[in-house]
């Protein structure tokens, strides 16, 4: 049982900690998993908690469910935080867990920030999943398929909570302006405006709107008659220097990678540069999104403009070269241009059809007349025989068979009508039709 101090000043807590939800009444979001008839609400209020997984960012009530599960649940419950636990305190929970099993309790056990195991850690906790002595339930803000271990993920129900509304987050600051565990017992003169304000600039996470609304009434000024006026200058203060949410070995860093390479696919300069600032202005490495920006002119664009590959390199060594902030000029000359260039994906498809075929086939020998005869004995077993040297013969060009006899006929390279391409396309053409009449037997 957890021991309270008889000094302990609850006014001293944070407000997000004082308004922290203590039912489902008050839980606010989330209505696709606790809404009524809603699964979650139904496994809570049946008291029939399985093993899960709750995934969402920061502040959108992960803790907060599990707590309210502890409030209802008839089995024991125990908070673990994967921050300040190691592998003795697992065991140590495991043997209580087990002990509970054997006089027929059920323990549930949460991990916060389960991500912050490392595979072993996680490993110790499966054989008491499978074999019923705990019900885990792990919260975490990391993308579970890959910082879960398989054999546990399999034994847990994902369930994704979403960030919360504008609308979500003005209604949780509304309650901590009229409930008396916030500022109800004071007069607070603060718009509605300025907490949509607020609501925006906390992004879906409901900790930092409840905490910058603590830090404006703070900074308030109070009048003669003891209200607390919140002004759009104190606010404007406040919330200045907005700290963007980015974590480059997060998911999040996936997702704007990803946002940038498919704006630039799709030919839209604007989408393309904004995603490209979101990186840079959170701190991303620069010559990691160069990478990523010449990779893209490969896979994307190839040869229907092959001065995009040119483009990128010449980024990548000026943010090499000058780095942050003044190389962010360059990259964004880059992806505009790579937005702008004509589009084809030929490299990228030829490259994986190919690698598909050398996966199912790697032992095809390499036909003897391609092969380098560079011994006697290599000459005397045919290697090199029939090789014809295409500087020696006219067009600089022969029909020469250089593709393994199962795979003779294959095509992977199949260029597209954009750009340059086209004309590569034409040339291929023409090299083909040759061959093909100049085949021989």
């Amino acid at each position: 049982m957890e021991q309270v101090n008889l000094f302990e000043n609850k006014i001293a807590q944070p407000l997000a900690a004082r308004l922290r939800p203590e039912d489902l009444d008050e839980f606010v979001g989330q209505e696709h998993l606790i809404g009524e008839g809603k699964v979650i609400r139904n496994l809570i209020e049946r008291d029939q908690i399985t093993s899960m997984i709750f995934w969402g960012p920061p502040g959108v009530g992960k803790t907060t469910l599990a707590r309210i599960i502890a409030k209802r649940t008839k089995a024991a419950f125990i908070d673990f935080s994967a921050v300040t636990s190691g592998i003795k305190e697992i065991k140590a929970v495991m043997q209580q867990a087990e002990e509970n099993r054997k006089f027929g309790e059920k323990t549930i056990l949460f991990v916060d920030e389960i991500h912050r195991f490392n595979k072993a850690q996680q490993d110790a906790f499966l054989p008491f999943v499978e074999k019923g002595s705990i019900v885990l339930i792990g919260a975490t803000t990391e993308n579970p398929s890959f910082e879960i271990n398989g054999a546990l993920l399999s034994r847990c129900k994902v369930f994704v909570l979403k960030a919360l509304t504008a609308e979500d987050l003005v209604v949780l600051l509304k309650r901590a302006l009229t409930d008396r565990r916030g500022f109800g017992d004071q007069k607070i003169h603060i718009s509605e405006e300025m907490l949509y304000m607020i609501a925006n600039f906390a992004n879906g996470d409901a900790r930092t709107s409840l905490s910058t609304l603590e830090m404006v009434v703070l900074n308030g000024s109070v009048d003669e008659n003891g209200v607390t006026h919140v002004t759009e200058e104190t606010l404007e203060q406040c919330i200045s220097k907005r700290s963007l949410l980015y974590d480059k070995k997060g998911e999040e860093h996936y997702n704007l990678i990803s946002a940038l390479h498919k704006s630039m696919r799709n030919s839209d300069p604007d989408a393309a540069v904004y995603w490209l600032a979101r990186m840079l202005e959170a701190g991303e490495d620069p010559l990691y999104v160069a990478r990523r920006v010449l990779r893209f002119a490969s896979e994307d664009i190839g040869l229907a403009d092959p001065r995009a590959m040119e483009i990128g390199v010449a980024a990548y060594q000026a943010c090499h070269f000058i780095g942050m902030p003044e190389c962010t000029v360059n990259l964004t000359e880059a992806v505009v241009y790579m937005s702008m260039a004509p589009k084809s994906n030929a490299m990228d498809k030829a490259y994986m059809m190919a690698a598909a075929d050398a996966q199912k086939m790697l032992a095809e020998p390499v036909p003897l007349n391609i092969r380098n005869g560079v011994t006697k004995l290599m000459r005397d077993v045919g290697y090199g025989e029939g090789y014809k040297y295409a500087h020696d013969y006219e067009g600089h060009i022969t029909s020469m068979q250089c593709l393994p006899d199962s795979l003779l006929g294959r095509e992977y390279f199949r260029p597209s009508d954009n750009g340059l391409e086209a004309k590569y396309k034409e040339r291929l053409k023409q090299i083909k039709d040759w061959k093909a009449s100049h085949k021989e037997d």
